[in-house]
This record gives structure tokens, sequence and C-alpha cells, in this order.
């Protein structure tokens, strides 16, 4: 029998290795910005077109590369960070296994320009599929230019994979965002399709995170800073008031390394408990400082996961320190059952003398005299009658009414109705039909009224909107903005007007009428998020997320109590819907028993 195992080509194995480091766009994001911080820049700029899968670029101003580093800085495991095992144990940099640009290159096309300080020329290396096709000298600044062109060119399948440009560009937004955090002490830019999305001078870690998530986050931060033995944790987190639905803003660095950890997300939101309602999720940006020794960066191929010594004690100190400092910050409501507060003196009495008491005695007061005594009278005491009898003359047993301890009936039983629909657990709707039962999920129901009146209003007639008496001002980060922006005119079409559209505010003027205004921030941070994650390249199809999600968003809740007009209204309408047996999600709304199955459980 002939051996059947054999080696592969190198441009096969790079492209299968480059398939554990850049998985999408943003993978080459991450990999080139983490290569340009390593090379000591303080000015970087990236810049993609068509979500990168086109062109992505990083240019920065670090110390550049030496002819042979440029050209040995595409092989496979070439790297300056490690010279021997242990040393992955005492790692101070970014990048470290020397793959990401052998990677890159197995798979698209790149040029690489760089220059040393000091140096008359830099060098001009470009590369198609792990293959150098161009090594020349070439003028340039000083500093490093990494250009990667048509990505997953040499591999179809790959490429059919990458979902729509939206959702490649939120991707790389968020990679940037990750990196930029890290380090705020450096300047970044970014450029989509020539369009600027930030400009990010270099300030510390409070004005970075406001002049990426917008200026209206300054007012929720809550600063964090403990230092032990064990960990240095500095950083941020919002105040309760301002938790969000989604779980977008958290972020955890340790040694300046976006991570990615449950067990400690879980020290985080354990520190919110009875705090911020259920469903919702703080935000937090926190900073770990650990010994190096301490932890393994180099279980996971993206390096996003890290593997701690102690996590149990990082556990615990996290999670104190965060609930310290919501209390230091008078975040947290204080509870001391032991205080009555109506013993508090008033404020306008605290710098005033306290007079003494006078006390006036009657000496000719005798208790045992039965007549009628003269005394001084007291301003805390009402004057009686002489004879408590006195109080009830005139007064008849049949004046007295005495309560009756009856008890309402109202209180364990449903007001009787003629109605044949019911409602159990504030959950479901029982109605009776000619072949049985009917249940209804009140919430999947109403949803799909809603999904429905929404997708007419916005593809079939124009829909209405309720002017607010005071425009509404809402802060969204750059990259929520510039997407609003491209969703403008379908928000329109669903009864949303707008006054104007600023660089990190938008000030809404009207709404459509079934929303209040309490409900508007919530519902258009649902909405992007909906958008960013599911829309696909169709505009019909954007439309219809729009749609689904303001139904979901809008929907009776689980556990609201209807009235019986309420309930017949919500049944009648679901059986006019086009299709009223599934919700916009493709759950079932409704379920029917007949006659049969009911009467099969009384003849067992």
């Amino acid at each position: 029998m002939p051996d059947i195992i054999q080696l592969l080509p190198d441009h096969v194995a790079n492209q299968i290795a480059a398939g554990e480091v850049v998985q999408r766009p943003s993978s080459v994001v991450k990999e080139l910005l983490e290569n340009a911080i390593d090379a000591g820049a303080d000015n970087i700029k990236l810049i993609i077109k068509e979500a990168g899968k086109t062109l992505i670029q990083v240019i920065d101003n670090g110390i550049g590369m030496s002819q042979t580093d440029a050209r040995l800085s595409f092989e496979r495991h070439a790297t300056s960070k490690i010279k021997k095992a242990e040393d992955l144990f005492n790692l101070h940099t970014k990048g470290f296994r020397g793959e990401a640009l052998a990677s890159i290159a197995a798979i698209a096309h790149v040029d690489l320009k760089t220059k040393q300080e000091g140096k008359e020329l830099g060098t001009l290396i470009k590369i198609e599929g792990s293959t150098v096709v161009a090594q020349e000298n070439t003028t340039t600044p000083k500093g490093t230019s990494v250009a990667v062109k048509n990505l997953f060119y040499n591999i179809p399948a790959r490429r059919n994979f990458l979902k729509s440009n939206s959702i490649e560009t939120r991707h790389i937004v968020n990679e940037f965002q990750r990196v930029t955090l890290a380090h705020p002490n450096i300047s970044f830019s970014f450029y989509h399709n020539d369009s600027e999305i930030y400009n990010l001078i270099s300030s510390n870690l409070r004005q970075r995170i406001v002049a990426i998530f917008g200026k209206k986050t300054n007012e929720k931060l809550v600063p964090i800073n403990e230092k032990t033995e064990i960990v240095e944790i500095t950083g941020f987190v919002a105040k309760p008031e301002f938790s969000k639905k989604k779980r977008g803003e958290q972020f955890f660095f340790v040694n300046d390394r976006f991570i990615k950890n449950a067990y400690l997300n879980h020290a985080v939101s354990s520190a919110f408990d009875g705090l911020i309602s259920n469903n919702f999720y703080p935000t937090y940006f926190l900073y770990l400082k650990v010994p190096a020794k301490s932890i393994d960066i180099n279980i996971h191929p993206t390096k996003t996961e890290i593997k701690f010594d102690d996590e149990k004690t990082l556990y615990a100190i996290l999670r104190s320190t965060i609930k310290h400092s919501l209390g230091q910050y008078n975040v947290t409501p204080v509870l001391d059952f032991n205080r009555n507060s109506s013993f508090d003196t008033p404020y306008q009495y605290k710098s005033k003398k306290v007079d003494t008491p006078k006390v006036t005695v009657n000496p000719d007061f005798n208790p045992f005299k039965t007549g009628e005594q003269k005394s001084v009278k007291s301003p805390f005491k009402k004057e009686t009658k002489e004879k408590w009898e006195s109080l009830y003359t005139g007064l008849t047993i049949e004046n007295i009414e005495v309560e009756s301890e009856t008890v309402n009936s109202s209180l364990f039983s449903e007001t009787k109705s003629n109605s044949k629909t019911y409602q159990i657990h504030n959950k479901y709707l029982v109605s009776s039909i000619k072949s049985g039962i009917v249940y209804i999920n009140q919430n999947l129901a109403h949803q799909r009224i809603l999904y429905e009146e929404f997708l007419e209003n916005i593809t079939v007639k124009e829909a209405m909107s309720q002017q607010l008496l005071f425009p509404l001002e809402i802060s969204f980060n750059k990259s929520d903005i510039h997407l609003i922006k491209e969703i403008k005119e379908d928000l329109e079409s669903i009864g949303f007007l707008f006054d104007k559209i600023l660089d990190d505010t938008i000030v809404v003027k009207g709404i459509p009428v079934n929303i209040t205004e309490s409900q508007i921030t919530i519902i258009i941070e649902q909405l992007l998020e909906d958008i960013k994650n599911d829309v696909p390249e169709t505009s019909f199809s954007q439309l219809d997320i729009m749609a689904k999600s303001l139904a979901k968003s809008l929907a009776i809740k689980t556990g609201t109590k209807l009235d019986l007009k309420e309930q017949e209204e919500l049944v009648n309408k679901l059986f006019l819907c086009k299709q009223p047996d599934l919700s916009p999600f493709g759950k079932t709304t409704f379920v029917t028993i007949n006659l049969d199955e009911i009467d099969k459980k009384f003849n067992n």
C-alpha cells in the first residue's frame, strides 16, 4: 500500500495558517495596528475601502525597518519579540508569534513601504499570495505603511463567507476602538471610503473615552482606582442609570491588551446587583495591570483570551473595588435602619443657639381635689369637657355604623362578562372557538400586529408623526451617527423627524404616533444594534429589520395585565394579519386544542 501522508506545499500551509489569524478584514486591522504600536509610533492612520475588502492601509511614524528586516518580516514565525520559550511568559508587546504579516501576505496583495530614521531611502516590497513580485528602494517618510488589497482574492470561498459591508465595517470599528482605548497617549485617525470616522488626538483615558463615545459620556463616568500587590485596577464604570440593554460598551484591558473574560465580567455585574434592572448591562472601561509572569497570553490565536494564575482573588478585588467606588461617589443608596430622618436638625436651625426651656409650675394644684382646678394653660394641651359622658349625649345605638367585615368578592374573582376571552398569568390569552380553545401568546401576537403595521407604513403609506413639544437631544458615538445618517430616510419613512444630526448628537423633533418620548433612546439604540448585526445587502431587507426591531421593542410585554377590551382588540387584530400564526421572528403566536383532545384527557 503506498504512503498516504505527505507534506503540504508552503503556499497551502500559509493559507491554512492564515485562516487562524485572518478571519475577516477586522483581523487584519487588529494585527497591523498592533504592529504600528510595537514600532513605537505616536501617530497612526487607518484607511479602509469597501469595509476592508478592497483596501486596508495602516500608516505609522514608528522606527521603521531595514531592508533585510522588511523582507524577513513576511516569513512565518519571524519575530523580534521572543528568543526562547520562557519569553512567552514575560511579554510586554502586542504581537510576538511572527505570523501576522506572513498570513496576510498569503491571501492578499500587500504593499509595504518602510524607512528608518536617518536613512535617505526606504524599502518597497510588493507581495501577491506569499510571492514577492517586487523589492526596490523608494522615497517614503520615516515609519511604515502597509497596504493590504483584495483580501481573500485567491480563496473565493472565504470571501463569499464575509458578511455585508455594514457588518464588516462594524467589526473594524470595534477593533479600532479597542486598540485606541488601550493607548490614549497615541494619536489615531480612521478613514472609510475617504470619509473621516475618527480623529483622536493624544489625551488621557477619560478624554479618549469621551472622544469615541460622545461628549455626554463624561457625566456618566465613575472613576475606579485600586492598587494591591496582585493587581492595579484603573478606569471607569458608568453610573447605574446609564446601563444598556446590550453589552456593547464593556471593555477589559490587561497590561494594555483587550481581553474577553466571562468570569471577570460577572464580577463587575455582581457589583451592580440591586442597582440596575434585569436584562440591562453595566458599561465599563477597566484596566488591569498584573505581573507579566502571572498570565498566559498564548492560549488563543487572536490573543483576546488569557489565563490568570489566581482568578478568584482577582474576582474578589475587582468586585469590591467597584462597589467601593460606587459608594464613594454616592451612586449606591445608603441604608441605615437604625437612623430616623425625622430626628435630623432642620437646615435653618443648624447654626442657631439652643434656648433653655422655661418650666412653669402651679403651686396650688392638688390632684386629689375633686373640684375644678385652675391650672396654667399649656399650649400643648387641648381643653376637654369636664365629664367624658357628655361626649355621647344624644347618641343612640341606631346612629352607630359598624364597618362590615364581608370580604369583597372582586378581590378573588374576575369581573363577570359575556366575553369569550380570558387572560392567564398576564402572559396568555384564552379564547373559545368552534372546534375547541385557542391559546395566544400576547407578546408574540402583538409583535406580529405591529410588524405588519410598520411594514405597511414604510412601504405603502406615509407614516404619521407626532411633534415633540421640546426637541430631544440624544448622544451617540461617531460610528453610530454615521449609521444613522445612512438610514435617515428609512427612519423618516416610519415617523421619525430630525431637526439636525451633529458629529455626536442627534436632535429628534418628531416620533411615530405609537411611541412615547421616554422610549425613543432605547428604541433607536436597539434599532442600531439590530441593523449592525443583521442587515443584509438589500434595502428592502433593511426596512424589514427596522420593522422587526420596532415591533419587538414596542410589543406588549409578558406580565402586562390587559382589560377585556384590550384582550378582544388584540385577538381581532391578530387574525386580521396576513400571517397570524408566526411572529416576525418565526415563533408560534398561538396554539389550538380541539375538543377531541380535551375529551381524551377525561376519558383516560
